[in-house]
């Protein structure tokens, strides 16, 4: 299923509870010993990796105050979430059948759920 978004700033955009939003890395098209691989063989592939732009907050968790009963008035309580592993900039390895496809400013993103990836690389000095 592909999904065509119209918006102008990525930085709108808001993952809900154990989502990531991926920028896949470009597949190499060429083999070692020089054979080069039509797109069709690079997506039919069962592993992927890519860069994650967006995480999202977590598993939410249920509301550890004291029990009331049902008739009393309950103040706002904010969501509490379990964070996951997967922030923004690092290298996802991650199953390819369970991410969906939207294009975004013509570009190719994936969404995937935190379950599907396999693993991070994360490299603290990406970004400075």
């Amino acid at each position: 299923m592909q999904l065509t978004i119209e918006q102008k700033d990525i930085d709108k955009f808001l993952m809900v509870g154990d989502k990531v939003l991926i920028k896949p890395k470009n597949p190499q098209s060429q083999t070692k010993s020089g054979l080069y691989l039509p797109p069709t063989v690079q997506q039919g592939e069962k592993i992927q990796s890519g860069y994650i732009i967006k995480a999202g907050p977590g598993y939410p968790l249920p509301s550890q105050s004291e029990e009331h009963e049902v008739w009393e008035k309950k103040e706002d309580e904010a969501v509490h979430y379990l964070p996951l592993q997967a922030r923004q900039g690092d290298l996802a390895v991650f199953l390819q059948s369970a991410a969906y496809e939207i294009n975004f400013n013509e570009e190719k993103f994936l969404i995937v759920p935190h379950s599907a990836l396999l693993m991070l690389i994360r490299d603290e000095g990406l970004f400075e």
